[in-house]
């Protein structure tokens, strides 16, 4: 009893400074969602509901220390409840099967692959054989092959001949989860053609209009503004990163300012801000104005209308639509009197992201955007209230561009490295070469553009424009070049990143001594990732590729094929430097090509594949090996599990094991043999990876508004 009724003394003593802890709350429960193993069902959801409102009643009713808890644990239910309807309201039918043959529908997107393919995102799904019931809301063909005569546009109906598939699970367990994010997305399959692209209709009229609208300035930007300057001024004004050429991007990244290329925080925030201070001094020089009108807020008003412009312009994705929301509620704050940078309107944006859409949670952009805005608006929070030596005014501008990219630079960092596995040495450098430019140069120059475009004098901003993106690319360049530019990473285990968040939010947020345990829980969290083991060995989703962890880093079992899989595996060892065919070069494996074998903790593996695999198995099991096998099952295999056959002395990984497991992950424990972790065993049968559920849920949501359009009587 001691121990809680320290605790509510602690609670109450931070009334006034636990608005920001809103979110956060809000987020555990997102974050309980996500962990599950099983899918809670609907009536999990009417259960919580009701737990929600008892606590609602209780806070209510409960004195002033208590019902502080109720609060917070009514908070992590909601999140609960956000992510569960969430992932029901997108629900929409997968493809359950490999499908080749012609795919029509309508152009709703249109951007590149990793292989740097042109790539098409379709709505109006038609395939053969299908009924409308079943067929993908929505399918993401890559285009190989000779696609010279055609010319993608919005709204365009296309029909092509592709393959296609449902969208893939993790490649290892632990990994990312690409079938959960399709899901939120409401693709229901992926895939590509090699056969030309048929444009049907061209668009006309409809909802896309707005895209093609966009489409069409980005178009112009690029003849008015040639090469990967024009292409840049698309991505950052537009979205559209289709022209995008694959090395400036890889340049981009190494130097740690691929942020400038997308459409979030910073661009928001400058836009926003160059015209609020615009049209508050502009307004300010004239006298009879500035004395009679609310200034300030006439440029909050019209900074918001631009951001709001900014927002449709650029396609509204996620990462926009998070950073129009964290700029709205500093410019809403501007118009109420309060102070619009604040803590408190960082947790409000950050609540109101997480309420529209709760799987953002688990994305990187959420995470790196609300840690970098979390932490300059703590630092620069700290120094308002500096009263010691400062720099001359007109160093102070520098200082500040400094400081910003320093503390959102290392406020970003061990999240970048997490999810994209390295770290880029001189992005400060870069930073402080290239942020100060987009801020006063092209920015602006884009604004300018956009005032003069009705009297036909654009490419004056556009001239301004161009040369400011030829500096920000060149110094991509150099700095990309320069020696040791670029380590690599290995992927933390998952409690990583969960540990460090809660660590600095507590620093950050916490009022009183008891803050500065947050470092050390930080710490704690870098301790765990650097002693964090990668899997001595990971098998594929079909067998057919084999990683095993060495010395000199992990060999593969063939040089090519299963491309991403290898490539996934390589980055998350923290070695994306590696080529797959430098992988299969690695010692490791030996034998010839269809039978290899290796140890692990002393017992030997086979991998048999290829044609007449299955005519090998009984010399391969001699001895009490562990046995791979990616041939085809036949129909005597088809029940084909993790055992020890009667007629054989060892243990068998089929594909028809694999197909019920996912790609495996093997441990050897010493004394103990080897443990055996799938992909299913971390993942669990939930409603974006199980199609069970997914017919099941359709079903019965078809049924449920069946049924409320006949006792509606149709409405």
């Amino acid at each position: 009893m001691r121990a809680v009724s320290y605790l509510l003394n602690a609670l109450v003593a931070q009334r006034g400074h636990l608005f920001p802890w809103l979110p956060v709350l809000f987020g555990a429960g997102i974050g309980l969602f996500f962990l599950l193993r099983v899918e809670p069902g609907s009536a999990a959801l009417v259960s919580l509901g009701l737990v929600a409102a008892g606590l609602v009643a209780a806070a209510r009713w409960a004195g002033p220390r208590i019902s502080l808890l109720f609060v917070a644990a009514f908070l992590v239910v909601a999140g609960f409840l956000a992510a569960e309807f969430r992932s029901y309201s997108v629900a929409a039918p997968q493809l359950g099967f490999r499908y080749y043959g012609p795919i029509e529908g309508r152009v709703i997107s249109i951007d590149r692959s990793q292989s740097d393919k042109l790539r098409l995102t379709l709505d109006q799904v038609r395939l053969a054989g299908m009924r409308p019931g079943t067929t993908p809301w929505r399918v993401r063909v890559s285009l190989h092959g000779d696609q010279s005569g055609f010319a993608a546009a919005p709204g365009m109906t296309v029909m092509l001949t592709g393959h296609l598939s449902a969208p893939q699970g993790p490649v290892e367990p632990g990994g990312f989860d690409f079938r959960r994010m399709a899901w939120f997305r409401g693709l229901g399959a992926v895939g590509y053609t090699r056969t030309p692209v048929l444009a049907l209709e061209n668009p006309a009229g409809g909802s896309l209009w707005l895209y093609r609208k966009r489409m069409q300035i980005s178009a112009a930007l690029q003849a008015a503004i040639p090469g990967d300057p024009g292409a840049f001024a698309a991505a950052i004004l537009t979205g559209d990163r289709s022209a995008m050429d694959r090395s400036t991007l890889v340049a981009l990244r190494a130097s740690n300012l691929a942020h400038l290329l997308a459409i979030s925080g910073l661009h928001m925030g400058l836009l926003t801000g160059f015209v609020f201070a615009m049209v508050r001094f502009g307004l300010a020089l004239i006298p009879w104005v500035a004395l009679r009108w609310p200034v300030r807020k006439i440029a909050a008003v019209l900074a918001l209308a631009a951001g709001a412009a900014y927002l449709a312009m650029s396609g509204g994705n996620v990462a926009t639509e998070r950073a129009f929301v964290m700029v709205a509620v500093m410019l809403v704050a501007v118009l109420l009197g309060r102070r619009a940078i604040t803590l408190r309107a960082v947790a409000l944006a950050a609540l109101i992201v997480l309420i529209r859409r709760p799987e953002a949670l688990t994305g990187p952009g959420f995470q790196m955007s609300f840690a970098a805005t979390t932490a300059l608006v703590a630092v620069f929070g700290a120094m308002r209230g500096w009263t010691g030596w400062s720099l001359p005014k007109i160093l102070r501008p520098v200082a500040a561009v400094a400081i910003s990219s320093a503390v959102a630079g290392a406020a970003t960092a061990p999240f970048a490295a997490a999810h994209f596995n390295q770290i880029s040495h001189y992005g400060l450098l870069a930073n402080l070469l290239s942020v100060p430019v987009m801020g006063m140069v092209v920015i602006p120059a884009a604004v300018l553009s956009a005032l003069l475009y009705p009297f036909g004098l654009a490419s004056a901003g556009l001239a301004i424009m161009h040369a400011g993106i030829r500096w920000i690319l060149m110094v991509a360049e150099w700095v990309s070049g320069l020696d040791g530019a670029v380590s690599y990473v290995s992927e933390p285990s998952a409690l990583v990143l969960p540990i460090l968040s809660i660590g600095a939010l507590w620093l950050i947020l916490w009022q009183g001594r008891a803050r500065w345990a947050g470092p050390f829980v930080v710490i704690g969290a870098f301790v765990i990732w650097g002693v964090s083991a990668r899997p001595p060995l990971l098998i594929s989703q079909n067998g057919g590729l084999i990683g095993l962890m060495g010395a000199q880093g992990r060999a593969l079992s063939k040089p090519r094929g299963a491309g991403f899989a290898a490539r996934s595996w390589l980055e998350n060892d923290g070695d994306a430097g590696t080529s797959q065919d430098e992988a299969f070069a690695r010692p490791g494996f030996t034998g010839k090509k269809g039978h290899l074998t290796f140890r692990l903790g002393g017992i030997e593996f086979v991998q048999l594949s290829g044609r007449g695999a299955r005519d090998r198995l009984n010399e391969a099991c001699a001895g009490g090996r562990w046995v791979i096998l990616s041939a085809r099952p036949d129909k005597a295999a088809q029940a084909g599990t993790e055992k020890l056959d009667a007629e054989r002395d060892c243990r068998l990984i089929d594909r028809a094991y694999l197909a019920q497991s996912g790609p495996l992950a093997l441990w050897p424990q010493p004394g103990q043999g080897i443990t055996v972790i799938g992909v299913r065993d971390l993942v669990g049968e939930r409603l974006w990876n199980t199609p069970q559920l997914q017919r099941r849920f359709l079903a019965q949501r078809s049924a449920w508004i069946s049924a409320f359009r006949r006792i509606t009587g149709g409405w």
